[in-house]
């Protein structure tokens, strides 16, 4: 056993489910993935505590818990927490397992007074460090804090490597699951798993078949979500996970692609996933990145007058495969449905000098307007992903000064704190061409002063106008019809200037 002292920054809620839990003569330590993360000198995203102290009585020395498992595990709730991160904090009996039938979860659960068996049965080394902090040596939030190492957790995080607790095999078969959240811990971290571990992971992939989609999505999306997807990637891929995951990405390896990429289909996912992790694009963008062109080996033919690789209607293809990957791994409906828009229309537009403002309408109006700018992210994830290093070429440019003047609101009578009803309400005016001439005439003032678009004003104007005979309110209004060119002409000039195109 290694037993070392450190100095730890605890939050404020943490430090006091301790104190409580001490009060009432408990044995209390911090344990698992928050214990190694405050090793590594990093923020941990959850507060586990375990004790000696049975779920009965920890539901009755806190005054908000709750408790609806059947391992023991009680979460405390703190409304008020000084961080998002400890709302709640799980605390868990010391305990004892018995034998796992369905590679799952145990078939039984017994509570202990010994803290080594509890630590005994945790996955892996660096999360079976407990650490015992002392309250009363707090200082802005710093605690002294002495950690009780069974399993050479220490000497595992010098030397940067991922190793379970006595043998791999027996770990993953207890649950399946800690063989995904292997490789997860080290793309997270940034460890190796050693070789033992990574052969036992090779022996019981097939374990994952057991277990429950929603749980390997969460584990899939923190890989995703990491500062190294790809490295993830590559593991799973290594290590036989991929068919248990996603076996569309596997189908992807070594498919050859034609001379504008410098990569197969699977590197450039890969590379494209890798390069939305660059950028902290959200988890939508970077698993459309990842599965965008996941149709390209289903859809590629040999094209014998160009002599190379075609892929047409892949996107449509991918997008059919990422409705089904989304409804494999459970993911919610809002999520699956933004990830297939990206996906299905991701190749928007090749040609901006043949593309229309119209067409890019269309497109904005397929994706939704909140999505367009998520789209045009992927796009570029796809462009870095073929190998090309400029992020910003003038197709690109072209695309997003298009992009903002679709979007951009219209110079016209729609812009008016007055529409033609409200305006024949107040001139009694009957619907014709004048209602046209009037509004644009309007338009033409409040293009020179817009300090005149209030209700009040341009009621006024109106009844000032309806007095025009036909002729000069047409020709008023034409001018106005002029202006507003003018004015839309000026705002696109200044709108391309901006993206340096044409």
């Amino acid at each position: 056993m290694t037993t070392t002292n450190h100095k730890f920054k605890i939050p404020a809620e943490v430090a006091k489910t301790v104190e409580i839990l001490k009060q009432h003569n408990f044995e209390a330590y911090l344990v698992g993935g928050c214990v190694r993360d405050l090793l590594l000198h990093r923020k941990p995203k959850d507060w586990d505590i375990t004790t000696n102290a049975i779920p009965d009585k920890i539901i009755e020395i806190f005054p908000k818990t709750f408790y609806e498992n059947t391992f023991g595990t009680v979460g405390v709730v703190y409304e008020e927490a000084s961080d998002e991160t400890v709302k709640v904090i799980e605390i868990t009996p010391y305990r004892l397992e018995s034998t796992y039938s369905d590679n799952r979860r145990p078939d039984s659960v017994s509570f202990s007074q010994n803290l080594s068996e509890d630590l005994k049965r945790r996955d892996f080394t660096i999360n079976a460090i407990a650490l015992d902090i002392d309250i009363k040596s707090e200082k802005d939030g710093v605690y002294k804090g002495q950690t009780t190492d069974l399993f050479k957790g220490h000497e595992d995080m010098e030397a940067k490597i991922l190793r379970t607790v006595d043998g791999p095999d027996a770990r993953f078969q207890e649950d399946g699951l800690r063989i995904l959240r292997a490789v997860r811990i080290a793309t997270e971290i940034g460890f190796t798993i050693n070789i033992e571990t990574s052969e036992a992971i090779v022996r019981n992939a097939h374990l994952l078949k057991n277990i429950a989609k929603e749980r390997i999505a969460v584990e899939f999306n923190n890989i995703i979500m990491s500062k190294e997807p790809a490295s993830g990637l590559f593991l799973c891929q290594k290590l036989g996970l991929l068919p248990y995951i996603l076996p569309e990405l596997e189908d992807a390896i070594g498919v050859e692609q034609n001379q504008a990429h410098s990569y197969d289909v699977w590197e450039h996912l890969i590379r494209s996933l890798q390069c939305a992790a660059d950028k902290g694009f959200p988890l939508e963008i970077r698993l459309a990145a990842l599965l965008h062109d996941i149709g390209k080996p289903k859809s590629r033919r040999w094209d014998d007058i160009q002599k190379q690789w075609t892929f047409h209607g892949h996107e449509v293809i991918s997008a059919r495969i990422t409705e089904k990957v989304m409804k494999h791994l459970k993911y919610p409906n809002k999520v699956a449905e933004k990830v297939h828009s990206m996906v299905r229309w991701h190749m928007f537009f090749s040609d901006t000098e043949l593309i229309s403002l119209s067409a890019v309408r269309r497109m904005i109006n397929n994706v939704g307007r909140d999505n367009i700018w998520d789209l045009m992210n992927v796009r570029i994830c796809d462009r870095i992903g073929t190998g090309r290093p400029k992020e910003d070429p003038y197709r690109l440019r072209k695309y997003h000064s298009m992009i903002e003047e679709a979007l951009r609101d219209p110079i016209s009578v729609g812009m008016l704190k007055m529409d033609g009803l409200r305006l024949m309400e107040v001139t009694g005016e009957p619907a014709g061409p004048r209602i046209g001439w009037i509004l644009n005439s309007i338009l033409e003032e409040v293009l020179d002063n817009p300090e005149l678009n209030t209700v009040e004003t341009l009621e006024k104007m109106a009844l000032e106008k309806s007095k025009l005979t036909d002729q000069e309110l047409k020709a008023k209004g034409d001018s106005g019809k002029e202006k507003k060119e003018e004015a839309e002409a000026e705002e696109i000039k200044k709108l391309r200037s901006k993206h340096k195109v044409k």
